[in-house]
């Protein structure tokens, strides 16, 4: 019985040294989206391909697109994702003959493979010091594969030609 008592002690006072030891958990604080959600849709914004076609590097842009585009179009722990040109037809759309592809991840365009390079743009929203929002994006926004949105930013090419919206704010069309 002694034994017990002394035990009880130890095994108290090893556990507050082994959690004492361990790294805390990061705090992380709860990400406001609502800076930059709009509740009107911007004015003249393009589809996807007519901004990749006429858009300079630090235009600023509108831009209709559906979010899509691989079987994973988010950017893992960032505000950022692909989207498509509304014209492409993803998997789950009906085709013109009717048919609809059952495929478990539409949003990936599996039928239409061979359009996405010039239909799609990746999207990173940045803040005021432009530097990209460090948050999940299908988390903090509410969003979730195949929504159209209306993204505004300003436009950044790299020197393949590839587009790059650097977004401050975003309508989703319901």
């Amino acid at each position: 019985m002694k034994a017990i008592q002394y035990l009880i002690p130890l095994v108290a006072i090893g556990a507050l040294i082994v959690s004492g030891c361990s790294e805390p958990e990061p705090v992380v604080a709860k990400f406001d989206a609502s800076g930059f959600l709009l509740t009107a849709e911007p004015e003249n914004a393009v589809n996807v391909k007519a901004a990749r076609e006429s858009a300079q590097d630090q235009d600023d842009v509108a831009i209709v697109g559906r979010i899509g585009g691989s079987a994973e179009p988010w950017v893992k722990g960032r505000a950022a994702f692909y989207i498509v040109d509304p014209t492409l037809l993803a998997c789950s759309d009906e085709k013109e003959d009717g048919e609809i592809c059952s495929c478990p991840t539409p949003w990936d365009y599996c039928c239409e493979t061979d359009k996405l390079p010039d239909a799609m743009v990746l999207v990173k929203f940045v803040d005021g010091g432009g530097a990209i929002v460090k948050h999940d994006a299908k988390e903090n926004f509410g969003v979730k594969e195949l929504d159209t949105v209306v993204i505004r930013g300003k436009a950044e090419r790299d020197d393949a030609g590839n587009m790059t919206v650097l977004a401050t704010k975003m309508f989703v069309r319901k």
